[in-house]
C-alpha cells in the first residue's frame, strides 16, 4: 500500500515498547504521530491539536478506554474524529461495548502492521468522505440562506422588503394584542424625491435611497423591523414601543435625515414620517395600523413636509 497522506494520528498507548514499536511503523508510513501514555491527556491533545485519527488502547493508567472514546464521541470538538481501539482482549461483548462508547474499529493485540494501516486507511477514507460532505452541506446552506435573503431583502436599500413587513406586522401585531403591549409603526417619505431624480439623475436618487436607508437603520434597535415600503416610502416596526416613543425615534430621524450631507446634491434632503400605534381603540389589526401611519404621513406632507404626524 502506498504511503498515506500527512495524516495526523494521536497513539494512546501506556506500554513504551508496543507505542514505540507502533510510532515507528505509523511514521515508516508517512503519517504524522503524537504519542500520549493516558487518557486525560489524550482528551487534552484531541481538544488541542488537529487530530485525524486515534489509535486508543482500551488499557489505560488513569481511564477506561472506552470513557475516553465516549467523552470524545459526545464532545462538539472531537466527535468526528475516527477512534480506533486497540486491545488485547477480542471477546465479541467487548467489541460490541468499545463501538457503543463510539469507536470507529476495534483491533485485537497483536496486530499485523498490514491490517492496522489498512483499517486506518479504512477510517481516514470514511472521515474524508464525511468531512467532504459537511463542506457540501454548508455551502448548500449559504446558498439556501442567500436565496432566503433575496427573497425578502430590498436589493437596492438592503433592507426588509415589503413582502417580509406584511408578514413580519401580522405576526407582531397578534402577538401584542394578546400581551397587550405597545406596537408603534411609523411610515417615512423623503420629500421632493421626484424633483431630485429629476434634477440630479436616477443614480444620485438610488444613492439618497441608500444612504437614507443606511441612516434609518442606524437610528433603530435591534427588535425593530425596517423595510422599504414604496418608491421612496420606508416603514418601520417597533415592538414594545408607545407611540409617545414612537414620536422620539422618529424626531431623531428626522434630523439626522435632515444634517446629513448626500454626495453630489445641493441642499438639504428631508423626510416626512407618519406614526401609528397600538393601544388605540381605532386600530384592531395590522392592516389598519399601517392605514393610520400612512394617513398621518400625508398630514405631515401636507403640511411642507420634514415633519412629523402622529394619528
Amino acid at each position: 500500500m502506498a504511503k498515506a497522506t500527512k495524516a495526523t494520528i494521536l497513539l494512546v498507548e501506556d506500554d513504551k515498547i508496543q507505542a514505540a514499536v507502533a510510532k515507528d511503523v505509523l511514521e515508516n508510513r508517512g503519517y504524522n504521530v503524537i504519542y500520549v501514555r493516558d487518557g486525560k491527556t489524550a482528551i487534552k491533545m484531541a481538544k488541542t491539536q488537529d487530530i485525524d485519527l486515534i489509535l486508543l488502547d482500551l488499557i489505560l493508567p488513569d481511564m477506561d478506554g472506552n470513557e475516553v472514546a465516549r467523552w470524545l464521541k459526545l464532545n462538539d470538538d472531537t466527535k468526528g474524529i475516527p477512534i480506533i481501539i486497540l486491545t488485547v482482549k477480542g471477546s465479541t461483548m467487548e467489541k460490541v461495548t468499545g463501538l457503543e462508547a463510539g469507536a470507529d474499529d476495534y483491533l485485537s493485540k497483536p496486530y499485523n502492521e498490514i491490517e492496522l494501516n489498512a483499517r486506518i486507511y479504512a477510517c481516514l477514507r470514511t472521515k474524508a468522505l464525511r468531512d467532504e460532505l459537511r463542506k457540501k452541506n454548508r455551502q448548500l446552506e449559504e446558498v439556501l440562506l442567500k436565496v432566503e435573503n433575496l427573497t425578502i431583502t430590498d436589493t437596492l436599500t438592503d433592507l426588509f422588503n415589503r413582502r417580509y413587513f406584511e408578514i413580519a406586522i401580522k405576526k407582531e401585531y397578534s402577538r401584542a394584542a394578546r400581551f397587550h403591549s405597545p406596537l408603534s409603526s411609523l411610515i417615512l417619505d423623503i420629500d421632493s424625491f421626484k424633483e431630485i431624480i429629476d434634477k440630479y439623475g436616477q443614480d444620485a436618487g438610488d444613492t439618497v435611497l441608500k444612504q437614507t436607508a443606511r441612516l434609518i437603520k442606524g437610528c433603530i434597535r435591534g427588535i425593530d423591523t425596517p423595510a422599504r415600503w414604496g418608491s421612496e416610502e420606508f416603514i418601520l416596526l417597533l415592538p414594545e414601543t408607545p407611540k409617545e416613543n414612537a414620536s422620539l425615534l422618529a424626531t431623531r430621524i428626522l434630523q439626522v435625515v435632515s444634517d446629513h450631507k448626500f454626495p453630489n446634491i445641493s441642499g438639504r434632503i428631508t423626510i416626512s414620517i407618519g406614526i401609528a400605534g397600538i393601544p388605540d381603540p381605532s386600530v384592531d389589526n395590522a392592516e389598519t395600523l399601517v392605514h393610520e401611519a400612512d394617513l398621518a404621513l400625508y398630514e405631515a406632507k401636507t403640511k411642507g413636509g420634514n415633519t412629523i404626524e402622529i394619528a
